[in-house]
C-alpha cells in the first residue's frame, strides 16, 4: 500500500509504504515507512549524470524486462519528484563495497549511501485505497501458449510499453527476439478471463478495447501489416466504444471468433492453431508476434492491505464496496474509500470517475465538525460483563476495547475490566452479541427484551 501524505516537515512523502493503520474515521493513526533512496531529494537536480555513468545493468521492471535499467535509476519517466533511487540489491557499492561512481560524479553531492529508512506516525481523517491490479500469471496456467519460453509471445502490457514513445523501442513495434518488424500480429483475448477451469470467472472489461487499440496501432504503424484477433465475445460498454471497434474492423483487422488451442514455434514463425466457430473449421496462422490480453487480478499483497484497514474482499480478492449501487466507493469500515481497479477490473474512465467520487466523499466527510453515525451499534451492559474478552477477537472492525471501572462491593472499592465499544468503528454486525457468554452485549434497538416484546405483540 503506497502512501502519498504530508510529512510534519511539509515534505511530500513518496517512495514510501504504509506499515500500520489504527484508529477510526476522522482519527486514523498511520505508520509510514519512507524508504531510503540513497539520494537527497533536497540536493538532487535530476541532471542524470549518475545513471548515465552507472556500470550496473538489470532488467527494467517498468518495461517488463523489455529493456535494461541502471542500479541508480528513475522508477518511471514521469516520476514525482524527479529524483533517482538506488537499487541496493544490485548496486555494487552495497553488494561488494566498491564502486561509488555515482557519488563521485554527482555535481550536487546528492548521493548518500548512509541514508536510512524513516518511520513515523501521523494522523489522517480518511483513507483512500488505490492499490491497482496485476496481470494474471498466464505462464503457469496456459502452457499451450508456450510456458513463457517464446520471446515473441508477449502480453498487452508489453505491447503497450513497446508502443510508448518513451518506451524501450521508442514507439516502434518489433519482435523481442530479433528486433525485426512483425508483419502478422495475432491477438488472443480472454487469456485468464472468463475461464473457470484455469483462470478467473469474471470479465476483465478493458481487454476488448485495448486489443482493438493495439490492432489499430499495428495497422497504422506497419505498412502492409495484418492484425488478427481471436475472441470469445466483443464487449464494448462505453461511449463511442462500439464505433471505435467497428472502425478497426473497417481498417482491416480480422476478427476470428474462437479459442486458440496451441501456439508453437516453427522456424522464425509462431504457429497459432485455433478454431473459427462461425465458419465451423480449424484455423492455423503463421504469426510474427503474438499478443495476449491477460486477465486483471488484484495486486500482490492484497491480503495484507485488507488486514491493515479491515476491508472485506470477494472470492477473487478484490475489495468489497459497501453497496454496488448506492455506496460504490465506500467500504464497510467508516472513513475508508476505494478507487480504481482494487475494487474490480475497470478501464481508465471508470477509474477516474471512481477516484473523483472517493475524493468528494472524503471532502464531504472532512468538511463537517460532527458526523452522523448509525444508531444500531453494539452496547455493553457493564453490570453483566465479566471481562472475559471473548468478544475482542470476534469483532471484524476492531471496535471493541477494554476499560477499567471501579465498583463498591460490600463497602470496598473493586476495580475490574469490562468491554467498551468504539461507536466510530462499530458497524452493527452483531457478531459480538452472539459470542458473549454472559449476554452483556446487545445491539441498540435489538435487545432480547425488545425482540421478545415484538414477538408478543405479533402473537396478540
Amino acid at each position: 500500500m503506497v502512501a502519498a501524505a504530508q510529512h510534519p516537515n511539509i515534505e511530500l512523502v513518496t517512495y514510501a509504504e504504509v506499515e500500520n493503520v489504527s484508529g477510526y474515521v476522522g482519527n486514523f493513526e498511520v505508520t509510514i515507512r519512507k524508504k531510503a533512496r540513497s539520494v537527497d531529494p533536497a540536493k538532487c537536480t535530476g541532471c542524470g549524470t549518475c545513471w548515465e555513468k552507472c556500470p550496473s545493468k538489470v532488467d527494467s521492471e517498468f518495461d517488463l524486462g523489455l529493456s535494461k535499467r541502471k542500479a541508480i535509476y528513475m522508477p518511471f519517466p514521469q516520476a514525482v519528484p524527479a529524483v533517482p533511487v538506488i537499487d541496493r540489491e544490485h548496486c555494487r557499492q552495497f553488494t561488494k563495497g566498491k564502486c561509488g561512481i555515482c557519488q563521485k560524479l554527482c555535481p550536487a553531492k546528492a548521493v548518500d549511501y548512509e541514508q536510512q529508512d524513516e518511520v513515523y506516525t501521523d494522523k489522517f481523517g480518511a483513507v483512500v485505497v488505490a492499490t491497482g491490479y496485476d496481470l494474471f500469471k498466464w505462464e503457469e496456467a496456459y502452457g499451450e501458449y508456450g510456458y513463457g519460453k517464446f520471446p515473441d509471445v508477449i502480453t498487452g502490457m508489453h505491447f503497450e510499453r513497446m508502443n510508448n514513445a518513451s518506451g524501450p523501442t521508442g514507439g516502434r513495434i518489433v519482435r523481442p527476439s530479433d528486433g525485426k518488424e512483425p508483419k502478422t500480429v495475432v491477438f488472443i483475448k480472454c487469456v485468464g478471463s472468463r475461464d473457470e477451469a484455469k483462470g478467473k470467472s469474471y470479465c476483465s472489461r478493458a481487454c476488448c478495447m485495448y486489443t482493438a487499440k493495439h490492432a489499430h496501432q499495428v495497422i497504422d504503424k506497419i505498412p502492409d501489416a495484418q492484425a488478427i484477433v481471436f475472441y470469445m465475445d466483443i464487449r464494448t460498454p462505453g461511449k463511442a466504444y462500439e464505433e471505435f471497434c467497428q472502425r478497426i474492423i473497417d481498417e482491416g483487422a480480422v476478427y476470428v471468433r474462437g479459442r486458440v488451442s496451441r501456439v508453437f514455434q516453427d522456424g522464425d514463425k509462431l504457429i497459432v492453431r485455433g478454431e473459427d466457430t462461425l465458419l465451423g473449421r480449424q484455423v492455423e496462422v503463421a504469426a510474427d508476434l503474438v499478443v495476449l490480453a491477460t486477465a486483471m487480478v488484484p495486486s500482490e499483497g492484497w491480503e495484507d492491505v485488507a488486514k491493515l484497514v479491515n476491508l472485506s474482499t470477494d472470492k477473487d480478492g478484490f475489495f468489497q464496496e459497501a453497496h454496488p449501487k448506492l455506496r460504490p466507493v465506500e467500504t464497510f469500515t467508516a472513513g475508508v474509500f476505494l478507487a480504481g481497479a482494487c475494487q474490480g477490473p475497470k478501464d481508465i474512465p471508470d477509474t477516474v470517475a471512481q477516484a473523483s467520487g472517493a475524493a468528494v466523499k472524503v471532502c464531504q466527510l472532512l468538511s463537517k465538525d460532527e458526523m452522523d453515525t448509525d444508531p444500531v451499534i453494539a452496547t455493553v451492559d457493564e453490570s453483566l460483563c465479566s471481562g472475559c474478552a471473548m468478544c475482542h477477537p470476534i469483532c471484524p472492525y476492531k471496535a471493541i476495547d477494554f476499560k477499567t471501572i471501579t465498583e463498591r462491593v460490600q463497602g470496598k472499592e473493586i476495580s475490574r475490566q469490562v468491554s467498551a465499544v468504539n461507536s466510530g468503528l462499530c458497524q452493527g454486525c452483531g457478531a459480538c452479541t452472539v459470542a458473549c457468554p454472559s449476554s452483556a452485549l446487545n445491539l441498540r434497538g435489538f435487545t432480547n427484551e425488545q425482540i421478545l416484546a415484538e414477538v408478543d405483540a405479533v402473537c396478540l
